[in-house]
């Protein structure tokens, strides 16, 4: 497994792939050096293990903004607020209008403890959602576990299906998503809502969570999802502890080194995941933009979203002796800007905004 480090973006990371010194990463950043087998080596040696990505889901090759359309009665911390129709169109419409980069309208509450819901209700409550907000001019993600609710909002004029199980849930849904050939967010999650409070037991957290994902990639593609299609979360807040998030995010990275995924997602919406990560703010009154979350998308749950959505930036930058005096002396010579050279990232807070 590899585990990108040393992340750079825009000009600096393209640069530095130019000049061999990085290998280029989904959303427009690169890596330098790379954590491989308990040894860190420097990203240039690594070039025949790691291929070229290319833009998931057809969308800009840069950290994407979600906006999320809950339309259930208990999500999180807004659950209700969209539950009608019309709410829900309309505050999907004004992420859009704020700069969403994709809509994701879910019928299920995942938040730890939830109760399953019936597929029929499932479909009743997103379907006419999501017929809504098609043609918005941002594509519409699916977040369910079922294969039916799936064909169903793929037919309505989804594009995206975002499974919390990974595919796992529903012997069905991988199956459906190889016919449609559609872009698939595969998370991960231990158990169900019900039951993932009690499995969050790990030795190196982020090393599991990426073998999970992997497993869960392995089973779709022998059911014949395509690789170019598929976008890895880490599942932030499904069988995690609060004071792993931090953690997790900060090695996101890790799920950019795979071999099988064009992608990583990070949806940090989940109220407990949240007040963790943000310094103890109660989610109940505010509204998160995506800052720093995630690779490929970045989750935010309604209200104002921010544009620049950024993975990787970290909180403090220093010269790159820690990365070895080779590679210092390599962009030395070819005249590369040291001082973008980053420390292995730290991720930015998720930004806050209160209701107006």
């Amino acid at each position: 497994m590899i585990e990108p480090l040393g992340l750079l973006q825009g000009t600096d990371a393209a640069d530095a792939v130019r000049l061999g010194l990085a290998l280029p990463l989904p959303g427009g950043l690169a890596f330098t050096m790379a954590r491989l087998g308990g040894r860190v080596v420097p990203a240039a040696e690594l070039a025949e293990q790691v291929p070229v990505a290319a833009p998931w889901a057809g969308l800009p090759a840069r950290p994407l903004v979600m906006g999320i359309v809950n339309v259930t009665p208990d999500s999180f911390s807004d659950g209700g607020e969209r539950f009608a129709v019309a709410d829900a169109v309309a505050s999907g419409l004004a992420m859009v209008a704020e700069g969403a980069d994709i809509l994701d309208v879910g019928g299920e509450s995942t938040r730890p403890g939830a109760e399953p819901v019936e597929v029929a209700e499932e479909m009743r409550r997103v379907l006419p959602v999501i017929a809504g907000l098609a043609g918005c001019g941002a594509p519409v993600s699916v977040d369910t576990r079922n294969a039916a609710t799936m064909a169903a909002a793929l037919a309505a004029g989804a594009a995206i299906v975002n499974d919390v199980s990974g595919l796992g849930h529903d012997p069905e849904s991988a199956g459906v998503v190889a016919q449609a050939g559609c872009p698939v967010v595969l998370m991960h999650m231990r158990g169900t809502p019900g039951t993932m409070a009690g499995l969050a037991q790990y030795g190196d957290l982020a090393t599991e969570v990426a073998a999970e994902l992997g497993a869960s990639l392995t089973r779709a593609h022998a059911t014949g999802v395509r690789r170019e299609n598929v976008a890895l979360d880490p599942g932030v807040g499904f069988a995690k502890q609060a004071g792993q998030n931090p953690e997790l995010l900060r090695r996101l990275p890790v799920l950019l080194g795979f071999g099988g995924a064009e992608g990583a997602a990070a949806g940090v919406a989940g109220g407990g995941a949240v007040r963790a990560v943000a310094g103890g703010v109660d989610p109940a009154g505010a509204r998160r933009g995506g800052d720093g979350a995630g690779g490929t998308g970045v989750a935010g749950d309604g209200g104002r979203l921010r544009k620049e959505a950024r993975l990787g930036s970290a909180q403090t930058r220093q010269r790159p002796e820690a990365f070895g005096n080779h590679l210092l002396k390599q962009m030395d010579s070819k005249g590369l800007p040291l001082a973008e050279f980053e420390a292995e990232p730290q991720p930015r807070l998720p930004a806050v905004r209160r209701k107006v």
